[in-house]
């Protein structure tokens, strides 16, 4: 009989030990929750969002190329074949949101030894550029001006349509980027360039490197500055294709610096120019260069 009144004597005192040391409820807590926190915890930025977001970006390209080819054409000025080209390209663009986009630049070819004028070329143009997923449709004007030269000044319209084909291949990145440019010399020349072309981007990893695979054709429309020489020389026709590569380097990756300064690249060119109707004006060069580029 004392066994077992010690035994529910230990028994209580076990309950009564667990009941102290229990967290006790009032009946109002019993069907209480803390709430979830609403807000995501905070997160650092983007790549993207450490360059610039103000509405204006400026970017200056300079190169260094063998051999100055635009449209198919040498344009060395003669008797200089294969002129060692300095070439400038400052832009800037005004991010308009969702609106479209404008851009003015200047393009100048320079050559120290040109017999006649170092600035070979000036290019002023302007435009506007609006991007509707998956295309971006632009269209601007160029203006032609070749110092010291009589009679070789021209103007043109153009216009451009590029396809970000990255929903169509389901990937991260455009897979081929076609595009289809036009332009119409309503000056001098009078008359059509269309252009197409393709483009593919080698990503390695996080290197910083980029290799890109490029090609386009060409074809005229009764464009007299491309008609050829000869009794059977025209004015209309397929003119001239490139194919050649683009490698880039990302500056930033290598000297570690914030892209809220401005991103920088170095490149390197290697093309092969072709023509492809005889009667009509292009050259047959294998030409490339080097340049460095800035963005802000």
């Amino acid at each position: 009989m004392r066994r077992w009144v010690w035994m529910m004597a230990a028994g209580a005192a076990v309950l009564l030990a667990r009941i102290s040391t229990a967290q006790v409820r009032t009946p109002f807590e019993l069907d209480y929750e803390e709430p979830e926190n609403v807000y995501l915890p905070p997160q650092g930025p983007t790549p993207d969002q450490l360059t610039n977001q103000g509405g204006v970006h400026f970017s200056l390209d300079t190169t260094y190329l063998s051999t100055y080819m635009y449209r198919g054409v040498d344009q060395s000025t003669p008797p200089i074949r294969n002129e060692h080209a300095l070439q400038f390209d400052g832009r800037l663009d005004f991010d308009l949101g969702k609106l479209p986009h404008p851009f003015i630049g200047v393009f100048s070819n320079i050559f120290n030894h040109d017999p006649v004028s170092r600035f070979e070329e000036v290019r002023p143009y302007g435009g506007v550029a609006w991007t509707i997923r998956p295309i971006t449709v632009a269209g601007g004007f160029n203006a032609y001006i070749f110092p010291n030269r009589t009679g070789k000044d021209t103007q043109e319209g153009w216009m451009s349509i590029t396809v970000d084909d990255s929903r169509l291949w389901h990937t991260e990145r455009p897979f081929l980027q076609p595009y289809v440019y036009g332009a119409y010399d309503f000056v001098k020349y009078h008359g059509f360039y269309l252009e197409g072309g393709i483009r593919h981007d080698f990503v390695f990893g996080n290197s910083g490197v980029v290799l890109s695979a490029i090609g386009d054709f060409a074809y005229v429309s009764h464009d007299h500055y491309f008609t050829g020489t000869g009794p059977n020389a025209e004015s209309t026709g397929f003119q001239h294709y490139d194919g050649g590569v683009e490698l880039s380097y990302d500056l930033d990756t290598l000297f570690n610096v914030p892209r809220r300064f401005g991103t920088w690249q170095v490149k390197g060119y290697l093309f092969y120019t072709g023509s492809v109707q005889s009667t009509l004006l292009a050259d047959n060069r294998l030409w490339g260069g080097v340049g460095i580029d800035f963005s802000y």
